[in-house]
């Protein structure tokens, strides 16, 4: 992934702040590396810790981290200087950590001098560097349990469901497919008549788009350069992705290696593009990394609170962009048709994919099981195509997700239970335009977890 970065940060176009505080007697020469800034840090604690400083110093932790973890750096738009130095110096996970824990103590001892945005932004530096601490630690060879890693890493642990809740969704669903045999096989046979040919996959795909942001404009404003590529793929372990290049540009995959369904077309446009991953990622660049010259937003690290932020807003825009009832109809009166599938099966169709909806936390289950070494892998496919209704291809496949990007699973589903919670907390259903300004507002300014769960508000 990292091969994939491009650097388009240009810090004379960045104004003043940036400027000034590059100039601070604070921060050492860019040679002397992560640890040396580090040590700088902790003596100026009864000076008040310059934010800036610590935001250079976090980045450069999460480059260094980036070194062992190729997957960790999911986009950075800083400066190239910074990404060679941090590869010339090549420090262990060990020493990253050591160096992650020393900066948060001296954060903490800080915390209450801070008020208002700077009170926000050190709170989610002081997240996202331990989750650079846990990481390294991780990568040194320290085992965490799941809901332990995730806590680590996202600060927010998934709640554990019994199967019975699993199970009585499964029931629901054998009264309503039709058929008769295994449930699993039932609903694969149910949705195969929902497939998008591969040969009308752009077509439908860029529909969705521009209906998602058509909506999206409507209530949040963006750069005028902003823009993004798609591109099909195979033989990955995800179905979409979002590679964020800087500069309000976006490019995203779609993976085509099993086949996607109708509904897939309106999730992974609003998902990765509008008003998710892409709109997400603008809104910081520009508000936070361009506007205030927090440099800590010109670089994204996988494993870390922001991921539950990024997948669980990204997940709920799909249904701020479009209500329960919008979407039907949208899709029944204008993508099915795109796709060559009965408009008329819309409504049947999403009356057996409300019911999937409440299988969400199954994948949770599987993997908790599954890393936590009480299940054994072949197990954990069988859970999948049981309780998550998922084909045996698909739940291999989730599986080796789950293999490479462990915990984060619980971003989609809890970190979208936690945005919604917090967006909609005091609002009517038919509150539109607050819903969208919630929104819009949360994807702009620095948030952790934890604070979510807290309400609107904290």
């Amino acid at each position: 992934m990292i091969d994939r970065l491009q650097n388009t940060f240009n810090l004379n176009e960045l104004g003043e702040p940036i400027r000034s505080w590059r100039r601070s007697e604070i921060i050492p020469r860019l040679a002397v590396g992560i640890a040396a800034l580090a040590v700088s840090l902790s003596a100026c604690v009864e000076d008040n810790m310059d934010l800036d400083a610590v935001a250079e110093t976090y980045v450069r932790f999460v480059l260094a981290v980036g070194e062992h973890d190729p997957d960790f750096v999911d986009a950075y738009y800083g400066p190239e200087a910074w990404k060679n130095e941090v590869g010339e110096e090549a420090l262990p996970p060990d020493e990253i950590k050591a160096s992650a824990d020393s900066l948060i103590g001296e954060i903490e001892r800080n915390l209450t001098n801070y008020r208002g945005a700077d009170k926000s932004r050190a709170e989610n530096l002081l997240k996202q560097i331990g989750a650079v601490s846990a990481r390294a630690a991780m990568l040194s060879g320290v085992e965490l349990s799941f809901d332990d890693e995730s806590a680590a890493l996202y600060d927010a642990v998934a709640p554990s469901y019994p199967l019975e809740r699993f199970q009585a969704v499964v029931d629901s669903l054998d009264l309503l497919l039709p058929g008769a045999g295994a449930i699993h096989e039932r609903f694969d046979a149910f949705r195969s008549d929902f497939v998008i040919p591969e040969d009308r996959l752009s077509t439908v795909f860029e529909a969705a788009i521009s209906a998602c942001r058509e909506r999206t404009v409507q209530y949040i404003d963006l750069p005028e350069q902003e823009s993004f590529t798609v591109e099909y793929v195979t033989d990955k372990p995800w179905s979409g992705y979002n590679w964020y290049q800087g500069d309000f540009r976006s490019v995203i995959q779609v993976n085509t290696d099993l086949p996607i369904y109708i509904d897939r077309a309106i999730d992974l446009a609003c998902h990765e593009g509008y008003p998710g991953h892409h709109v997400y990622n603008v809104l910081l660049e520009r508000h936070l990394m361009r506007d205030r010259g927090w440099i800590e937003y010109a670089i994204y690290p996988l494993f870390s609170p922001q991921s539950l932020i990024a997948e669980g807003s990204a997940n709920y825009g799909i249904h701020v962009a479009f209500p329960e009832a919008e979407r039907l109809e949208y899709e029944g009166g204008t993508l099915f048709g795109l796709a060559g599938i009965d408009p008329a099966s819309a409504p049947e169709y999403y009356e057996v994919m409300g019911l999937m909806n409440s299988l969400d936390y199954a994948g949770n289950e599987a993997a908790r099981e599954y890393l936590d070494g009480r299940i054994d892998r072949d197990t954990a496919v069988s859970w999948l195509v049981r309780y998550a209704m998922m084909p045996a291809p698909r739940a291999e496949q989730r599986i080796s997700f789950i293999e490479r990007y462990r915990s984060y699973v619980i971003n989609y589903n809890l970190g979208q239970d936690l945005v919604k919670n917090f967006v909609e907390a005091g609002l009517s259903q038919g509150d539109r335009d607050r819903r969208w300004e919630r929104f819009r507002d949360l994807l702009s300014s620095p948030r952790v977890p934890s604070a979510l769960a807290r309400g609107f508000g904290s």
